[in-house]
């Protein structure tokens, strides 16, 4: 496994990376697409620069279907940022998809599948594996049973794993890690704090709630050798005690990669 960040087209941060030893630094696109597009060779600079690849990019929140269809100004974005992708040696594209109240769950599924056919196919031809997340962000295809449907229909569908999303929601990461870790294809590392019942806050991984070592065990079982990607997440950590945090979690986790 390789241990990598979050990051944005900032040199300071691929030095910072490079500086702690991490391995990559993992592209959150969002609603920046034209800002990632237009700063496309200034990354591929810095990661060259640096011998710091990509180690995937992602849109998460965009809605991707409506009542009418497939949303077709946004599969045309989704294209151009797989492109992007590949051309940046990256391998690994992360997106989601919306839920339309007034269509049925069968109609939602059926769409999302659509969806995620054309940018599968699209990513083949770029050499770029898709991936959904499991972030609840405007995003349905979260969880069984919905990968039940989606992925266990579309076989080349992988999935990005972040164990505090589940936590948040109250379900079991360990169950979810055991019948799905072989769809994964990249993993997110952060911390996950519940307080009488509520979310509390995203601290370092190592200083929350998450059994680390039993999801490493699971990851390392279904024969996982991918991307584990620091994603700090709070609004306390920030700052000088936000680098700190960081930089515990790399001590952590290192600890826990044979």
């Amino acid at each position: 496994m390789r241990l990598g960040i979050i990051g944005w087209i900032k040199e300071e941060e691929f030095k910072r990376a490079k500086e702690r030893g991490l391995e990559f630094i993992e592209i959150c696109v969002n609603e920046r697409h034209q800002a990632f597009l237009d700063g496309l060779e200034e990354l591929h600079t810095y990661s060259r620069k640096y011998e710091m690849p990509i180690g995937s990019v992602g849109r998460w929140g965009e809605d991707k279907i409506t009542a009418e269809g497939i949303k077709e100004e946004e599969l045309q974005i989704e294209y151009r940022l797989i492109e992007a992708t590949a051309k940046l040696g990256c391998t690994i594209y992360i997106t989601g998809c919306n839920y339309v109240e007034s269509l049925s769950y069968y109609e939602n599924c059926t769409l999302a599948i659509n969806y995620f056919e054309k940018l599968i196919a699209y990513g083949k031809s770029c050499g770029v594996k898709i991936a959904t997340y499991n972030c609840r962000w405007n995003n349905f295809v979260h969880s069984d049973p919905t990968w039940t449907v989606i992925h266990g229909y579309l076989k080349d569908l992988g999935i990005k794993y972040d164990t505090s999303h589940c936590i948040y929601d109250g379900g079991d990461y360990l169950a979810e890690a055991k019948k799905w870790g072989t769809r994964f294809v990249h993993v997110h590392i952060k911390g996950a704090l519940v307080i009488a019942g509520e979310r509390f806050d995203d601290p370092p991984a190592g200083m929350d709630q998450t059994d680390w070592g039993s999801f490493m065990a699971v990851l390392y079982a279904k024969g996982y050798d991918g991307n584990l990607s620091i994603e700090p997440h709070s609004s306390n950590w920030y700052g000088e005690l936000g680098q700190k945090g960081i930089d515990f979690t790399i001590k952590y986790m290192r600890n826990l990669m044979l």
